[in-house]
């Protein structure tokens, strides 16, 4: 399976993509028009009231980001020909039968699609539970009931988390799929039905508005969502509702596919491209990223840090999922699971990050708007346990600002209102977001890899991996000179962004 027969194996083909506006979904489009632009023809299913509509998300979400610059000065003036040749966004939702696309239409989809890519999902570790289960878990029993429709389909490939395994378990963890039910926390079983009984019926009470213009039961009910959502998946053993509805989700998929030929991709923590279409294409501010950039404003004089981060660069990602898309089309009634990882392999040490953060920061220090002060990098402190950390919050600043709040209103006559309000939200967001990462940070289990290396050793591309077009080794990353080089510089680049459009 070389490179060539990899990208041959798209030739021809015509291949739904749900979640092709996330990080993966552009990814995965670029890299099937680029190394295989004799596709047939990929659908595009977005979030939208009709096609119309879709193309506008299609053409400003997707196509029109930087990700798209090669392939665009590859075909010069017939990029939007192509573009439009190629690719059909398509108006629908995830959370609806038939993936919410109008029957006519899906009826002749029904006798177009070869390979359905199912990479839709809500990836916000505090959803509300409803949301949460609409997409991830119901999500995918509907893809799964519109593939089952599908007479020419050869490969349904879901992308899923590696951390459908919980965070608690230790030791090496198989590649395997999961089973209906089956909770992380003994002697308990999962009743999908009753969940979302369980949700709607939660959500129900807060619909009893006296008028539809009466909203102001809107955040509260946000609120409770989120926590319901939070407290059923630890109730279950899962850290959070992102990996609880993901691995509901796997589940329903083994007990309906019958015989459709099924690909399950498990990637850790997915971070900034490696090499291709360029290194550092990245979306987004999340997991390792927070603590950089938060870092970099000197917002974080303290976090924690555990042994391992196990995390994996986007492009491999796509990358493996290609080369097992073309590696098991056609076999019906396959069910694999990949585990796309590094710490098994090629660890990334918290220390590492930790250093390489250092490192750029000394060499690239920070500068004050009128770019003629330089602020001097302060190393945060990091805590090997949660417990320590909280403690050291509390004692250290929460105390403080319990001091600031009595003086402000019984000396101070409220001046400092504004500024304790934006001292105390600061805080309670590194808190919250410590706590949500903990158990990834400080996670002991490890994901065997096997199938995945068994993968790769079918490209014969072993030994020349980072040379390779569809690379997905771990070991080809020199994880320091990545990070110093590629992954931070492209981090700070998406926060000043995001920072310059809150300020717009």
């Amino acid at each position: 399976m070389d490179a060539a027969k990899v990208a041959g194996c798209f030739r021809d083909r015509t291949i739904l993509v749900t979640g092709s506006t996330g990080f993966l979904g552009k990814l995965l489009v670029e890299k099937i028009l680029r190394v295989q632009p004799g596709v047939k023809r990929l659908y595009l299913l977005v979030r939208a009231p009709d096609d119309a509509a879709a193309e506008q998300r299609v053409l400003h979400e997707v196509v029109g980001k930087e990700l798209f610059g090669v392939l665009r000065e590859k075909h010069g003036d017939g990029f939007r020909s192509f573009i439009k040749e190629k690719i059909s966004p398509l108006a629908g939702d995830m959370t609806h039968e038939n993936l919410g696309v109008e029957s006519t239409r899906a009826k002749q989809l029904f006798q177009e699609i070869d390979v359905i890519v199912n990479g839709a999902a809500i990836t916000n570790f505090y959803e509300r539970y409803d949301v949460a289960l609409a997409s991830n878990t119901f999500g995918t029993i509907h893809a799964c009931k519109f593939a089952k429709q599908c007479s020419h389909l050869k490969l349904f490939l879901h992308v899923s988390t590696a951390y459908v395994a919980g965070c608690k378990q230790k030791g090496r963890i198989p590649e395997k799929p999961l089973h209906m039910g089956q909770a992380l926390k003994k002697g308990r079983c999962i009743d999908i039905d009753a969940e979302l009984q369980l949700a709607n019926e939660a959500k129900a009470k807060f619909v009893m508005a006296p008028s539809d213009t009466d909203t102001s039961h809107k955040p509260l009910e946000k609120v409770v969502m989120k926590e319901l959502g939070l407290k059923r998946a630890k109730y279950f053993g899962w850290p959070n509702v992102y990996s609880f509805t993901k691995a509901m989700g796997e589940m329903v998929l083994g007990t309906m596919r019958g015989d459709l030929p099924i690909v399950i991709v498990r990637p850790s923590i997915v971070i900034s491209t490696f090499q291709d279409p360029f290194p550092g294409w990245i979306e987004g501010i999340r997991t390792m990223d927070v603590m950089i950039a938060a870092a970099y404003e000197q917002k974080l004089p303290c976090f924690i840090s555990g042994p391992i981060l196990d995390s994996i660069p986007g492009d491999m990602v796509v990358n493996a999922t290609m080369v097992a898309m073309a590696t098991h089309y056609g076999c019906m009634g396959t069910q694999v699971v990949y585990h796309v990882t590094s710490a098994l392999q090629n660890p990334l040490s918290c220390a590492i990050l930790d250093e390489s953060v250092f490192a750029y920061f000394l060499i690239n220090p920070r500068v004050r708007d009128d770019n003629r002060t330089i602020i001097q990098y302060k190393r945060p402190f990091l805590f090997s346990r949660y417990a320590y950390f909280h403690a050291y919050m509390v004692l250290t600043y929460k105390t403080r600002l319990q001091v600031l709040y009595l003086a402000n209103y019984l000396l101070l006559c409220g001046r400092f209102t504004e500024c304790h309000k934006k001292l105390n939200r600061s805080l309670n967001y590194l808190m919250v977001v410590a706590k949500l990462y903990a158990p990834y940070i400080f996670f002991k289990g490890c994901f065997d890899d096997t199938n995945l290396r068994m993968l790769w050793e079918t490209t014969g591309a072993v030994g020349h991996g980072d040379g390779y077009m569809f690379n997905f080794d771990p070991n080809s990353i020199n994880w320091r000179s990545y990070l110093y080089n590629t992954h931070i510089p492209a981090v700070l680049k998406v926060a000043g962004q995001m920072k310059k459009e809150d300020r717009t």
